[in-house]
């Protein structure tokens, strides 16, 4: 890659990162701008990175490995920029480049798959649409996820949900989702999830504690309430694990949308922050399986799609629902912070 290309994706991942609440995490992958000129494993391989970086996430996944240098105390020299105590550029700088020298094998290896950050916090906008959609199609939902990572959201039916004072989802739960909420709230309905499950190419298992802390590593450090998030999903799975299928989300889809359908209830595809990374081939069947099935959805067989994607023009992240037989025309509900921190609501 170009190094100006390359510049310009690491400073917009920057520039994200503080326009997120994350301005620590910001200024460490600022850090990475200098880094890449230099003579490490790391640099070379930004430096070598094919097409857009921004489209898969290369930033994030090198900041993912810096993170996980600091929760496992491989490194204390990071703790003084994700606590803010150190927020001078050129000090950030010298830390990274030499964190990096000591570490290269190590962080290198982060290159190699993108971040599965798996944000519960994202739900928010799942829910709103569910919510949404009760008053048109019923209240009774089977929810498929595609891009599951370690199947935190496929546990959402045991969240609780305060979306503009409109409650939803059990009473009590130790994981509340309640975004700072924009606009009026979401309608006051009832929704009943009759099952739910999702798929990933690689599934992150939150029973093996290995692969649990690579998950929180991609957290970003100076977001301590997606933290708490994680161990709350994490606790969740103990008690009872995700269903999470090993395939490629095409298979999936084509497979879920081939089985009997439960009458009465609406069969969903759902799927936040995901869309990018799927390849252009399997996006096309996808959306192909989805208007096949579509045309054949019926008053006691619906189908919906619920979305909460980037606009890769905007950056934005949209809250889109399509729905058959009615609605074949993807509405745009609403937009939400990039980790579910606020949700601004449109209808």
């Amino acid at each position: 890659m170009e190094m100006t290309n390359l510049r310009h994706a690491l400073e917009w991942q920057a520039d994200h990162a503080e326009k997120n609440s994350a301005p620590c995490t910001g200024r460490l992958i600022r850090g990475f701008i200098p880094l890449a000129e230099g003579d490490t494993q790391v640099a070379a391989r930004m430096r070598d990175w094919p097409g857009l970086s921004l489209e898969d996430a290369m930033p994030l996944r090198l900041a993912g490995g810096f993170h996980n240098l600091h929760l496992t105390s491989a490194d204390d020299r990071l703790g003084p920029i994700y606590s803010g105590a150190i927020t001078d550029q050129a000090q950030i700088d010298a830390i990274v480049l030499a964190v990096t020298q000591d570490h290269d094998a190590r962080l290198v290896t982060w290159f190699s798959g993108p971040p599965q950050t798996n944000e519960a916090g994202r739900s928010a906008g799942i829910m709103a649409q569910l919510l949404w959609l009760s008053q048109r199609l019923g209240s009774k939902f089977e929810l498929n996820e595609i891009g599951s990572s370690a199947g935190i959201n496929t546990m959402m039916e045991r969240f609780a949900f305060d979306l503009g004072g409109v409650k939803a989802g059990v009473p009590g739960s130790p994981m509340l989702i309640r975004p700072e909420w924009r606009g009026a709230p979401p309608p006051q309905a009832e929704v009943e999830i009759t099952s739910i499950q999702g798929c990933d190419l690689a599934p992150i298992n939150l029973a093996d504690p290995d692969q649990a802390l690579r998950l929180k590593s991609y957290v970003w450090a100076d977001t301590p309430v997606r933290l708490q998030r994680i161990d709350a999903a994490i606790a969740f799975a103990a008690e009872k694990p995700p269903q999470v299928a090993t395939m490629d989300a095409a298979d999936w889809i084509e497979a879920r949308l081939a089985a009997a359908q439960e009458a009465g209830v609406t069969r969903v595809l759902f799927h936040s922050i995901v869309w990018q990374y799927i390849p252009p081939e399997g996006r096309a069947r996808i959306e192909a399986a989805m208007e096949q099935a579509g045309a054949r959805a019926t008053p006691e067989r619906p189908l919906a799609w619920v979305m909460v994607e980037t606009n890769r023009q905007t950056f934005r992240h949209e809250l889109r629902t399509r729905y058959w037989p009615g609605g074949e025309e993807a509405a745009l509900l609403g937009e939400a912070h990039a980790h579910g921190a606020w949700v601004d609501w449109y209808d």
